[in-house]
């Protein structure tokens, strides 16, 4: 179905992520597919909770 996207198209899941995309084999063509940004969505979305954790805890940044 990818293929028939178009080049701008931006692939996202928030994960984890089990069958609803594919099997395992179509994890690593979606993967490597430039479009696919879910693991820099998974990593800003770590780092926002970590900055919303500081803040409800009242952490000052240094």
């Amino acid at each position: 179905m990818l293929n028939k996207a178009r080049a701008d198209t931006i692939l996202m899941h928030p994960m984890p992520r089990k069958n609803e995309m594919g099997t395992p084999q179509d994890h690593d063509v979606l993967d490597s597919d430039p479009r696919a940004i879910y693991f820099n969505q998974m990593e800003n979305g770590m780092f926002v909770r970590m900055a919303l954790l500081a803040l409800v805890m009242g952490v000052r940044a240094v």
